[in-house]
């Protein structure tokens, strides 16, 4: 990678999983928004449903997730509860039984529910809620807490596709972020699951941890791609022991340096892809018959809290503590502090928070920046006729000299070069960003 894309690598810049960002959401978007966005949902539209469930048995080290250590299980089956009112609460609010084409369970460890506690919820989704046939229904795991058991329900529910927290195979960089996972751990994980039928498999892997080197990364693709996933995603470690406390327990000194991150993530590139994996805009890899590579040459990739994906749902309905809800007018997020949470459901209020409103700018602004992060080229005048964008032509323009990104006229085409760092680029849209110190992750 040459010196040019390496200096921008070095910005600090979000990772657009929305525009505007979860940073840019305000006390102002209140229940009230909430509600009148939940009356006004078409119910001839599928709807795409996500269940955060913010524990796990114990917190890994680099973890930034909104999530923390459960010891009881009272407490777990509280949130349960407090889960299934709020899935009542919503369906109350909207004139029609809404049809769901997507459903994700996200964490923390959803599976903490333990196979009672996800057949409840699943009981209370089924009474409120029509689905799709043929819906996608995905979960996330922890591979370490993947027994026969657990994937015999998860299959008795329905689920399609589960993705699996591998984040990285050396035993040494799994005891400097706190989290042993031997390679049998995750490979028997893989056994139970497959042979129960849930065959649609996700990885996570990170890169930019401590005690890694381009050597073992290499090392740990290779092993990924032998256990044959349909995805895998590879993303860089934000270290923000400023908001994250779990993060202080990692020795600082034994992180690698900017320019060691990115030769980490030019590795995962290289080795995943002479294994056979498409790459997927920024950080996803799949293989060729999967659905994503499909979406991506046809122009249908999307891009929403979960990362990029084939779903071309409008709207996402985010169900639990911390999640996030999107609407045609705007996005709101549900208290993230759990005892609060639950205490607002169950005095029948919604637990919203926060939010922002979304104007036709923000909608231009935001497809703009989806096409860029997925397609890496975008018509400005097919997406805002005449708007001109001088002062974002200004900011692109030492990117063009660059040769980060083409302009012929209204087009932007982000080169080769630039793909690395396409979230600087996405960025010059970015009208939140202007002037602002710096609050989010590497762009590599």
């Amino acid at each position: 990678m040459d010196n040019v894309v390496r200096r921008y690598a070095g910005y600090n810049v979000p990772r657009y999983t929305s525009y505007p960002t979860a940073a840019d959401f305000t006390p102002a978007v209140t229940a009230d928004e909430h509600a009148a966005w939940l009356g006004s949902l078409d119910g001839r539209e599928s709807v795409s449903l996500y269940l955060h469930v913010p524990y796990c048995r114990e917190i890994c080290f680099y973890c930034g997730c909104n999530t923390k250590m459960a010891v009881r299980d009272d407490v777990i089956d509280a949130y349960r509860r407090a889960l299934e009112v709020e899935i009542n609460l919503v369906a109350g609010l909207m004139r029609q039984r809404p049809r769901i084409a997507r459903l994700h369970w996200g964490g923390g460890t959803p599976s903490i529910l333990g196979p009672r506690g996800l057949r409840s919820v699943a009981t209370a989704l089924r009474r409120q809620f029509s689905f799709d046939i043929g819906f996608e229904h995905a979960i996330e795991l922890d591979p370490r807490r993947v027994t026969p058991a657990l994937a015999k329900a998860l299959s008795e529910l329905g689920v399609t596709r589960a993705s699996l927290g591998v984040q990285d195979v050396n035993p040494l960089v799994q005891a400097a972020i706190g989290r042993l996972q031997p390679l049998a751990v995750i490979e028997t994980a893989i056994e139970h699951l497959r042979s129960v039928g849930i065959t649609n498999l996700n990885f996570d892997l990170i890169y930019g941890l401590p005690l890694q080197t381009v050597e073992s990364v290499r090392k740990t693709c290779n092993l990924v791609a032998a256990m044959a996933p349909d995805r895998i995603a590879c993303f860089g470690y934000a270290h923000l022991p400023h908001l994250k406390a779990n993060q202080r327990r990692i020795d600082e000194a034994k992180l690698p340096s900017q320019d060691q991150r990115i030769d980490q993530a030019e590795a995962m590139s290289e080795e995943l892809t002479r294994a056979g994996y498409t790459k997927v805009g920024l950080d996803h890899f799949a293989r060729p018959g999967d659905a994503l590579p499909q979406a991506a040459a046809s122009g249908k990739l999307h891009r929403n809290f979960q990362g990029y994906t084939d779903d071309a749902s409008r709207v996402l309905l985010g169900l639990g503590a911390s999640s996030i809800s999107t609407f045609a007018d705007g996005f709101v997020q549900n208290i993230a502090d759990v005892p609060r949470y639950i205490r607002s459901i169950e005095a029948g209020s919604l637990a919203s928070a926060r939010g922002c409103w979304l104007d036709e700018r923000d909608r231009q602004r935001a497809l703009i920046i989806e096409r860029l992060m997925c397609d890496f080229a975008v018509d400005l005048d097919a997406v805002a006729p005449n708007a001109g964008f001088r002062d974002e032509m200004a900011i692109l323009a030492p990117m063009q000299w660059d040769r980060l990104v083409e302009i012929d006229g209204a087009k932007l085409t982000v080169t080769q070069a630039g793909r690395a760092v396409v979230r600087v680029i996405a960025a010059a849209f970015d009208t939140y960003r202007r002037g602002e110190p710096a609050q989010f992750s590497r762009a590599i």
